[in-house]
């Protein structure tokens, strides 16, 4: 694999980020592990992120989190609006986000996605 820098985001008990993580390791990728949880998230990042693939993509719109939220918070949803709801609750966020090298980040996790994005 690509000798590239690798941060994955996310909380560490979320399934999908298991998955992400034994995946990386067993193909050799190292990964600074970033926890929304302890570490938070900044809001330059998010913005960058969400240009990058969309604050649709971004939004973890599956969520408990999200179908707590009150109906005022999810309706008249837009960028500034979804960027704010995930910097106050990086549960929010949907998980893991990939950042490897200069290239836009992964959001999500699909073996084969992250094999072809870290194989070049």
């Amino acid at each position: 694999m690509a000798s590239t820098s690798v941060t994955i985001y996310g909380i560490p008990n979320c399934d999908t980020m298991k998955k992400a993580r034994a995946w990386l390791a067993e193909h050799g990728v190292e990964a600074v592990f970033h926890d929304y949880k302890k570490d938070g998230i900044d809001e330059a990042r998010l913005a960058r992120w969400s240009r990058a693939v969309g604050w649709e993509t971004l939004l973890n719109r599956a969520g408990t989190t999200f179908r707590k939220l009150p109906d005022a918070d999810k309706q008249g949803l837009n960028e500034q609006k979804a960027i704010a709801l995930m910097r106050a609750q990086p549960s929010l966020i949907k998980r893991p986000v990939l950042e490897y090298g200069a290239k836009k980040p992964l959001v999500g996790f699909k073996p084969d996605t992250y094999a072809d994005a870290l194989a070049g």
